[in-house]
């Protein structure tokens, strides 16, 4: 049982030193966040958890709605910002 525990930490000390070496080379490059696609994905997630929660059941799915209806509000208040095609 000890070694597997050990192995996992390893990874994930591995893992964790790798994100950051990654993180810091891509540091300089800026990005400029797109809300178009905030939007396509709220419009994607909130119908989704809104169907999900009435087929299976599950009232923890209207946390998807949320996140989909955030998702819209971010986008639409950002519409100035969407690139252009």
């Amino acid at each position: 049982m000890f070694p597997i525990i050990l192995a996992l930490l390893v990874l994930g000390l591995l893992l964790t030193i790798f994100t950051v070496v990654i993180w810091k080379k891509r540091k300089g490059a800026k990005t400029e966040t797109d809300y178009r696609a905030f939007y396509v994905l709220g419009i994607c997630f909130a119908p989704l958890g809104i169907v999900l929660m009435i087929t299976i059941g599950n009232p923890g799915m209207l946390g998807m709605t949320g996140l989909g209806v955030a998702y819209i509000a971010i986008g639409l208040a950002n519409r100035d910002k969407w690139k252009k095609k």
